[in-house]
């Protein structure tokens, strides 16, 4: 069940295809589907830029790639794949028309993951024939570069599979978290969106521009975040004292009406307007493609230098290419 050799990808986005840049620079063919006529020329871009960025993350060797095909449906791509991931628009009902396909020519052993960002896998293996085989496996964008994946069984899924992805994903350089309550949104979404609301509403009140909000995480809390997240971030904060300390100090302000993480601004077509021109004013005149490579070329010296010190994502760059120097070593 380990030894995936060919992988189908339902729907060629973003994050399909950054999956599909994962697998085949570990090796794993890849079956795609998608019926949107400019599918291609976005998955193509992910691709170059995948290629572009693996050429710096690890100084281990690189295999040479495995190949990507093209495929009339989604019944088509999953013929003859170990493992299919899903990731199609975020609604139940399209999701179930997809596995329905899927089911009618994957093989009864094959592994099916979703990449939704936060539908419970529950509600979407409702309908399966093969419900034991379905779990999310849901990855952070750019998929090439980010490690983290998390892992969410429905109250239909075989714990064996649970397993299979925790040893998977590890093989193709990501570090696999058992989210092991099956709940909304999982565990990143869920603190993401928290700032996101909160970012949204001191825009929305023009405490803030987009540039401002940005700011404020991107040069302090998000440099720290990059190597420890939110709980060890306080616990340090109080010193010696601890976690224990920082709550005793700062417990209480938990309760001042600072935040609005429940209350969302209304998204008027005019406060829609103002937020998307305050981005596109932030990226100066940068593409997308211009700026995904940005992003990536600070992804890989974030990584590249918590590797040095054998720290967080650092730590499963360092696995990841140890292994992948072994594999050279044995060619």
């Amino acid at each position: 069940m380990n030894n995936i050799k060919t992988a189908a990808i339902i729907g060629g986005g973003v994050i399909g295809g950054g999956w599909a840049a994962r697998l085949i620079e570990n090796g794993i063919e890849v079956r795609v589907f998608d019926p949107a006529a400019d599918t291609k020329a976005k998955f193509d871009a992910v691709l170059a830029n995948a290629d572009r960025a693996y050429a710096s993350l690890t100084n281990a060797p690189r295999a040479a790639k495995a190949a990507v095909s093209w495929h009339a449906s989604a019944a088509a791509a999953a013929e003859g794949s170990q493992l299919i991931i899903e990731s199609v628009p975020e609604r139940p009902d399209i999701k179930r028309v997809v596995y329905a396909e899927i089911e009618t020519s994957a093989a009864s052993d094959a592994i099916i993951t979703s990449s939704t960002s936060g539908i419970m896998p529950s509600e979407l293996q409702a309908e399966m024939v093969h419900p034991e085989r379905l779990m999310v496996a849901h990855p952070f964008n750019p998929v090439y570069l980010l490690p983290l994946v998390e892992l969410v069984a429905g109250n239909q899924t075989d714990t064996k599979y649970i397993e299979w992805g925790k040893t998977f994903f590890a093989g193709i350089g990501m570090h696999p978290l058992h989210c092991r309550v099956e709940i909304e949104g999982f565990l990143s979404d869920r603190l993401q969106e928290a700032l996101w609301r909160e970012a949204l509403w001191l825009l929305h009140d023009k405490v803030a521009t987009a540039d401002e909000i940005d700011t404020a995480i991107a040069y302090g809390p998000g440099l720290r975040w990059a190597q420890m997240g939110t709980m060890q971030t306080f616990h340090l904060a109080g010193g010696e004292g601890g976690m224990r300390a920082m709550l005793a100090m700062f417990g209480p302000c938990l309760k001042w009406p600072w935040t609005k993480l429940m209350d969302v601004p209304e998204l008027t077509d005019d406060f829609v307007n103002e937020v998307g021109g305050q981005c596109e004013q932030q990226a100066a005149g940068l593409s997308p493609r211009e700026l995904e490579r940005i992003r990536d070329d600070n992804l890989i010296a974030i990584q590249r230098a918590l590797k040095g010190n054998d720290w967080g994502a650092g730590k499963t760059l360092a696995r990841y290419e140890a292994q992948m120097m072994q594999a050279a070593n044995d060619d």
